[in-house]
This record gives structure tokens, C-alpha cells and sequence, in this order.
């Protein structure tokens, strides 16, 4: 029972407060004044006089037109500088006029020297043949300083003084011995000319010697085995020039720069599988 009793009594609380609040009709007729109250306030035109201002400020602050044009101004003249680029760019170039001789216009890649622009074909000739012969007597003027012997060598020559080396290129090996002598080669026992019957691989053996200037106070003893009768000159060569190097290390440095001292490395190269040679391949044949 308590708890129906709390139900209802929460729900019509809330409209029984408000209703005794209505005025009773007899209690309305004094409160009809208030509302006369109002019109009073509305009447007096003194209060009134103020109101009508406000419509004129929004129409003073549209009416000036310098505010309204002034911003559009700058928009129409900055229109004008694009049409005028725009006038530039569309004007057409002249069409390019073909020349009478084709390619006359064009900058040729490669010009003549001062020398050779007026030159016709028999000078220009002449001017090579010039240039020939000049690289020519430099090649010369080379040659005969290689062939110079060298002023500063000093070798000992006592009667029991030896100087051995080993020269080697390719596969020959030559196994030098320098001593006091008048200049006799003696190779595997058998002279120089006999030996080597070509006049060019005894040049290329005398050569160490000739620019030392010994070539007539100085014997050698080689013993040489392998490789060709080419390989071994050049051998024989490498094994003298280190046997000097032996009996004074100042020569060095002029044999070195003409190559004396220097073992050429190439060798035949060796031949490959299902190759003929080295680098030599069977002929190609589609069936």
C-alpha cells in the first residue's frame, strides 16, 4: 500500500502545485492593470525619437561609392598586363627562308686553322709532308740520346771481379755472368753470331752494354735454355742489364727509363675448350 500510495502522489504533485497558483476569477480582476503598463511605455514618443536613427547608419554606410569601387579598380587594370604577353606570344615569326646551298647556314663543327683556310690541296699537302718529316728528326734526335752512353758509370773491372744476374721473357730463361774482358759473348758455348745468326737480336743483346759504354772492356757468359730464338735475345738483354745494375746501382735509373730493365709480361695465351685456339672460334653452322 505505501508504495501505491507514493506512485500517484509523485505524478499529480507536479499539476497540483500548478494549478493552485491560477488566480481564482475573483483574484484576476485586480491584476488587469499590469498589461496597461506596456502601452504606457510605447506611448511616450520621446523614446520613440530614438528608434528611427538606426535605419539611416546602414544607408550612410552604403551610400559611399569610393569604398564599393575602390577594391574592383585594381582588378581591371592588372587584367591588361596578361593580354599584352599573350599579344606578344601569338605573334608569328617569319617563316625560316631555305638557303640557296644546303647546309650554308649551318656553323660547321670542325674549322680550319689560320694556317690552312687559304691553303689549297698541293700546300696543304706540302704542310704534312713538313710535319712528317719534323716528327721524324725528333724521332731521331730520341734515338740518338737512347744510343748515347751513359758518362757516369763507374764499373769495377778487377781481374777476378764477377757480376751474375737472370734475365728471363716468355718461357727462356738466361742465366748471365759479366766479367773484365774485350767484349766476347759466349752463349751455351757457341759465339754471338753463331748463336744468333739474325743481325737484329744482336743488336738488342749489345745494347745494355753499348749504353754503358763497356761494350769493348766486358765479356759475357750465358747460359740460356727455353722459349724461341726471339725470346731468348730478349732474355739474354734482361739478364746483362741486371748484371750491370749489380756492378753499379747507380745506372738504374737511365737503364730503366729505356726500358732495359723492365721483364716483358706477354705470353701466348692458352687455348680454350671447344675452341681452335686461344680466341679462335669453329665456323658457325645453323644445321
Amino acid at each position: 500500500m505505501s508504495t501505491s500510495d507514493d506512485a500517484p502522489n509523485d505524478e499529480p504533485t507536479r499539476p497540483e502545485e500548478e494549478t493552485p497558483e491560477t488566480p481564482p476569477p475573483s483574484e484576476a480582476a485586480p491584476e488587469a492593470p499590469p498589461p496597461s503598463e506596456p502601452e504606457a511605455e510605447t506611448t511616450p514618443p520621446s523614446e520613440a525619437a530614438p528608434e528611427a536613427p538606426p535605419p539611416s547608419e546602414p544607408e550612410a554606410e552604403t551610400t559611399p561609392p569610393s569604398e564599393a569601387t575602390a577594391p574592383e579598380a585594381p582588378r581591371v587594370e592588372a587584367e591588361p598586363a596578361p593580354v599584352a604577353e599573350e599579344e606578344a606570344a601569338e605573334v608569328e615569326l617569319p617563316p625560316r627562308q631555305r638557303p640557296e646551298i644546303p647546309g650554308a647556314d649551318l656553323i660547321p663543327d670542325i674549322m680550319p686553322t689560320e694556317d690552312e683556310e687559304f691553303l689549297d690541296a698541293e700546300a696543304r699537302a706540302a704542310a704534312e709532308a713538313e710535319a712528317e718529316a719534323r716528327a721524324a728528326r725528333e724521332r731521331e734526335q730520341h734515338e740518338d740520346v737512347e744510343t748515347r752512353p751513359i758518362a757516369d758509370a763507374a764499373i769495377d773491372l778487377a781481374a777476378g771481379a764477377r757480376y751474375t744476374a737472370t734475365g728471363k721473357r716468355k718461357t727462356a730463361v738466361a742465366r748471365v755472368i759479366l766479367k773484365p774482358g774485350s767484349g766476347t759473348y759466349a752463349i751455351n758455348g757457341e759465339p754471338l753470331e753463331g748463336y744468333f745468326p739474325r743481325e737484329t737480336l744482336r743488336r738488342v743483346i749489345r745494347q745494355p752494354l753499348e749504353s754503358v759504354g763497356y761494350e769493348s772492356r766486358m765479356d759475357v757468359v750465358a747460359r740460356m735454355h727455353g722459349g724461341g730464338v726471339a725470346a731468348q735475345a730478349e732474355a739474354l738483354r734482361h739478364g746483362i742489364s741486371r748484371a750491370l745494375i749489380v756492378a753499379d746501382p747507380h745506372l738504374r735509373g737511365e737503364l730503366k727509363r729505356r726500358g732495359f730493365l723492365t721483364r716483358d709480361p706477354r705470353v701466348k695465351e692458352r687455348k680454350k675448350a671447344g675452341l681452335k685456339k686461344a680466341r679462335k672460334r669453329p665456323q658457325f653452322s645453323k644445321r
